[in-house]
């Protein structure tokens, strides 16, 4: 319908604008009325996305965003499962079964690391035999001492020896007693082979078979010298930690495999995703059952005497490396396994990149708190912790509501994946201070997870001295309430020292990311967080 022309009128000065031309033919009105249709039709579409891009915005505006800051492997990716699992537990269960590969992929990683080290151990002779330094923590001879009090010392500024490691000793210079293999073992070996291929299709399901990170190999063997103390950790060739899979889509994965599953058990209705193909099906069965085939020798291995021994005198700690299931090889390796949410928390896959992740509270079962018109829609942002991938954390500082700043406080005694020279206690605390003296972030609820307490609590347990690495820690008993207490003291101090508002509210919690009880419990304090932020926008407080 088109609107009505009317007569010119000499009063009106919008009149001869608004009047059709003079002897307009039939063919220039048709023309010009399909002109004011086109005009119109745009004028509409305009409108129409402006009304949209106000929604977005008012939508956007109410989404309340948080940052999980902190290096890598301090548990930021596991403490992002339990905020789903806690305030999104529908979402998660939709999406538990695609863990199901990654969990096995954890699994048959450990396998095959050990039988890389078997594999050595058996091919030296007893003369040769010496311990070599553990792919998850650096030797003790080269040990890194750090002192919280003053961040600006490195680990390779004041190189020395520790006294029990300057010079020669009996225990060094004698060669240790040969392990008592048998052919048990290279049985054991030939048995477990197939994990190999295993290995490999799992990970190319996932989509890490090509992309694997390797520790950093920019220090070469021309710069260490025997002065170094670290020389021991800055270079020792082919044993290195073994390279570690990762992913940089933060769904892609997760849809190619739940879609496969699906399939699998006929409840895709022929629709599945691209990458689901009847190969990755097909992948997905034999994977399966070569691990449900391989269940007792896989426990055979794992709890060997002379296994174990190997794994003693290399310091190699299994137990504390992530994605750990060896002591679940019966629950894991059977054909009908199902992971649990433990086990979803506990499973191991390195991200690339910051991941955002769109977090919508669920009402059933959560506090009102957590689900009000405002906070009900979280933007999580998953950023990557190691060095190289810092500097993409800047653009996310400038409407970020709130940062979960995640330190292991169980890396005491280890360094820098990425820097074999750099304690990562002290790279924690380097970090930490960025965060927090950071002026982009000066009206952000900073909220401090002293991370990894379980951890912490076997390795001191084990005998491990914490002043052999924080000398500022003394004589205070060596302990993991007490060294807690002591670096939860340390972070206040900093946050206090180096905030540039006087006044800005601390909140500091040891927790264990993997122990999701617990875990949930201590949420509550981003929630409070939340409301309190919401509460200073709308002027109440």
């Amino acid at each position: 319908m088109h609107s009505a022309r009317y007569p010119a009128d000499s009063d009106d000065p919008l009149a001869a604008v608004l009047a059709p031309p003079p002897n307009e033919s039939p063919a220039e009105r048709a023309e010009r009325i399909r002109q004011e249709e086109e005009a119109k039709r745009i004028n509409d579409e305009i409108e129409e996305r402006l009304k949209l891009d106000r929604a977005a915005w008012k939508r956007h505006k109410s989404t309340f965003k948080l940052l999980l800051l902190g290096q890598s492997e301090s548990g930021k990716s596991t403490t992002l499962k339990n905020f789903q699992l806690a305030f999104a537990p529908k979402a998660w269960q939709a999406e538990r079964a695609s863990w199901r590969a990654v969990i096995q992929l954890n699994l048959v990683r450990s396998i095959n690391h050990i039988l890389d080290i078997l594999s050595q151990e058996m091919t030296v002779t007893p003369t040769t035999t010496s311990p070599i330094s553990s792919p998850f923590h650096r030797p003790a001879t080269a040990q890194s001492r750090f002192d919280p009090s003053t961040t600006t010392t490195t680990a390779a500024s004041s190189p020395t020896l520790d006294s029990d490691s300057s010079g020669p000793s009996t225990e060094r210079s004698s060669s240790p007693p040969p392990f008592q293999f048998t052919n048990t073992h290279a049985l054991l070996k030939l048995r477990l082979a197939p994990l190999r291929r295993v290995e490999a299709d799992l990970k190319q399901l996932i989509g890490a078979a090509t992309d694997e990170l390797a520790p950093d190999s920019s220090v070469s063997s021309d710069q260490v010298t025997v002065a170094d103390a670290n020389a021991a950790v800055l270079y020792d060739g082919a044993r290195r930690r073994p390279s570690e899979f990762y992913v940089r889509s933060n769904t892609s994965w997760r849809e190619a495999l739940r879609s496969a599953y699906q399939g699998l058990h006929g409840e895709s209705n022929g629709e599945l995703h691209p990458t689901a193909t009847l190969d990755g099906q097909s992948k997905l069965e034999d994977a399966t059952e070569i691990i449900a085939s391989c269940a007792e020798d896989m426990q055979a291995l794992w709890t060997d005497p002379v296994v174990q021994q190997v794994l003693k005198r290399r310091k190699v700690r299994m137990e504390q490396s992530p994605g750990f299931f060896l002591d679940d090889i019966p629950r894991i390796a059977v054909r009908n396994y199902e992971p649990s949410d433990d086990d979803v928390v506990r499973a191991r896959l390195r991200t690339l990149g910051v991941q955002e992740h769109r977090l919508v509270m669920e009402r059933n079962g959560v506090p009102s708190l957590a689900t009000n018109d405002v906070s009900r829609e979280w933007m999580i942002y998953d950023v990557g912790g190691s060095r190289t991938s810092r500097a993409a954390w800047f653009p996310y500082f400038d409407d970020a509501n709130a940062i979960l700043f995640l330190a292991p406080i169980s890396c005491f005694d280890e360094l820098l994946q990425e820097d074999r020279r750099v304690n990562r206690l002290e790279d924690s605390f380097l970090l930490w201070k960025a965060i927090v003296q950071s002026k982009l972030l000066a009206n952000c609820i900073i909220v401090l997870f002293l991370n990894k307490y379980d951890l912490l609590e076997k390795k001191l347990r084990s005998g491990i001295q914490v002043k052999k690495y924080l000398p500022s820690f003394g004589d205070r008993e060596n302990s993991a309430p007490v060294l807690a207490q002591y670096l939860h003291q340390k972070f206040k101090d900093q946050h206090r020292e180096h905030s540039p508002q006087p006044r800005r509210p601390f909140y500091g919690y040891v927790t264990t990311a993997i122990n999701t009880k617990a875990t949930t419990s201590t949420l509550a304090a981003v929630r409070d967080g939340i409301l309190r932020h919401n509460l200073q926008k709308a002027d109440f407080v």
